[in-house]
């Protein structure tokens, strides 16, 4: 039976409903929302199969509304990734189910080196840029590999998917900042669909808590989605780099330092 219920206190619920909403913002303009909700949850004390669960159903209500927030404003055209849409389908479902097998103990002790990992990989790596093309040609055979990897990190664990979308957009293909988001937060949009479905399954999903922090994750996507459009890339990546700074070194010293 999935968990319809989670005890919490009304101020820890309230907390976690705003970080989802800055979490929302943020994924929606430059990715890594995830590296905000998913350590927020686990210091809520849930189970860590359960924070994977929870954590893709308010995701999900995100990626949602700042996806179709992109395609309304003609920033993805879906015909031009069915390759990338059904390789990010594939290894979402194949890396939700592995994410079963892991036992939780070591779940606790994975999650936060993987969202360490993930914000010193966004602070250190290079953000590539692109030049504009209105129609740019898209080539499909590298759209599988990427979406099968992507998919599959993004149904085991996930934080940093978006972010790491984005860029890898920008490598292969000749997409500028603002069209690799867009193009990343619908990649997000269906594999974390995808990975929730797994969850739900399963019976990982605290859903009054997911559904709370759902609706303020597409308050702050809907709003950090307009953001980014009217701003640009020039907006984007000012945004991008310094929201990987902070979680970074917030991150280094929870995980790292503090735990000393």
């Amino acid at each position: 039976m999935p968990m319809l219920e989670f005890a919490m206190d009304p101020w820890v619920l309230a907390a976690l409903m705003t970080v989802a909403f800055v979490a929302g913002f943020i994924d929606a303009i430059a990715g890594g929302g995830g590296l905000l909700t998913l350590p927020a949850l686990l210091t809520a004390g849930l189970p860590p199969h359960l924070v994977l669960g929870t954590n893709k159903l308010c995701a999900t209500f995100g990626a949602a509304t700042a996806s179709f927030t992109f395609y309304r404003r003609k920033l993805f055209d879906p015909s031009q990734w069915r390759s990338a849409l059904m390789a990010t389908a594939i290894g979402a479902a194949l890396g939700a189910g592995m994410a079963h097998l892991i036992p939780a103990r070591w779940l606790n002790q994975l999650l936060p080196l993987v969202v360490f990992a993930c914000g010193m990989y966004l602070l250190f790596g290079r953000v590539p840029t692109a030049p504009r093309d209105d129609v740019p040609v898209i080539g499909r055979r590298r759209q599988w590999p990427q979406g099968l990897t992507l998919g599959f990190y993004d149904g085991v664990a996930g934080p940093g998917t978006g972010a790491f979308w984005t860029v890898s957009n920008m490598l292969i293909y000749p997409l500028d900042l603002l069209k690799a988001s867009g193009v990343a937060r619908s990649m997000n949009f269906v594999s974390n669909g995808v990975a929730l479905a797994v969850f739900i399954y399963s019976g990982h999903v605290a859903w009054t808590l997911g559904i709370g922090m759902g609706l303020a994750l597409m308050g702050g996507a809907y709003l950090g989605a307009r953001t980014a459009i009217q701003g640009g890339s020039k907006f984007i990546r000012p945004i991008f780099i310094l929201v990987v700074l902070a979680l970074s070194l917030r991150l280094a010293w929870q995980h790292w330092i503090g735990a000393t």
